[in-house]
């Protein structure tokens, strides 16, 4: 006769039932562990934005941000909202090294604990910003802006969510428009200042020649004072002893106005052949013999 069969009961004392679902999910649990724990630097996509300005322009305000000890678009305390205490670095560890073109800078924030923006942060850590500065040609140049928080403990990598590269980018940005805002107005300074040079110069050049026009003025009214000095010297005449009868017309009948003595001088004024009209120096009129003057000695 066939016996019936039923099968033995599972133990369920010491053992445990385990099903396909919950498996794959230790399993995916399991990795997310292991790449949570992993050394491997984590690739952040970061930002990139090109500016419209020379590579020294850019390099500049590049440097600037990378020294302002600050790391932009996070906190760790909500009542501070700076996040200050970073350094500029030539080198860190915390990103793989860059093999791309361009030129390489680092700023890094150690200590931080679980910063804001950065994905899942936790415990403490550094912060570290790498900034790319890449020439597109004379007068555009790009610069990329990654930022990862490493964990200490743990070592564990966590990228931002982006808004620590745009608040440096636009930290760049404003940067590299007081720059162009200063050389702006050191121009025109500098036109303002050539301006007032240009005028002095004028004024000196217009004075020079004020002063020129005055000398040779001054130079031809001394040579006239000198002609004219030597003309009246040439007009003076003395009387002759013993003197001589002052006439109020050229003719000896004419009334005489006074009585000249010897070696008196006189301006002759009026030259004829025989009589000459002469003024004294108290300023009288009169007429003279010719015979009766001569020159100064």
């Amino acid at each position: 006769m066939w016996k019936s069969f039923q099968a033995p009961r599972p133990n369920t004392g010491n053992s445990l039932l385990f099903s396909l679902p919950f498996l794959l999910s230790i399993a995916a649990f399991s990795a997310l562990l292991l790449s949570a724990h992993s050394n491997d630097n984590l690739t952040t996509p970061g930002l990139v934005r090109e500016f419209s300005s020379p590579l020294d322009e850019v390099r500049q305000a590049v440097l600037a941000v990378v020294h302002d000890q600050i790391i932009h678009g996070t906190l760790v305390f909500d009542k501070t909202p700076i996040l200050n205490g970073a350094e500029f670095v030539e080198s860190t560890p915390l990103f793989d090294p860059w093999t791309g073109p361009g030129e390489v800078f680092y700023k890094i924030r150690k200590d931080a604990i679980a910063p804001r923006h950065f994905i899942a942060s936790a415990d403490q850590g550094s912060i570290a910003v790498r900034y790319v500065i890449i020439p597109v040609d004379t007068n555009r140049s790009r610069v990329r802006v990654d930022a990862i928080y490493v964990e200490n403990s743990h070592k564990v990598v966590h990228a931002s969510d982006g808004s620590v590269e745009k608040s440096e980018l636009n930290q760049i940005k404003e940067q590299l428009e007081a720059q162009q805002e200063a050389a702006m107005q050191a121009a025109d300074a500098r036109r303002r200042e050539l301006s007032a040079e240009l005028v002095r110069q004028s004024f000196v050049r217009q004075q020079a020649d004020e002063t020129s026009r005055l000398s040779t003025a001054q130079a031809n009214e001394k040579e006239l004072q000198q002609k004219v000095t030597a003309l009246h010297r040439e007009l003076e005449r003395q009387v002759k002893a013993p003197g001589a009868e002052l006439k109020a017309a050229p003719f000896r009948s004419a009334a005489t106005v006074r009585q000249m003595p010897a070696k008196a001088s006189v301006l002759v004024l009026i030259v004829t052949p025989h009589w000459l009209g002469i003024e004294t120096p108290d300023g009288q009129h009169g007429w003279l013999p010719v015979e009766q003057l001569e020159e100064l000695p």
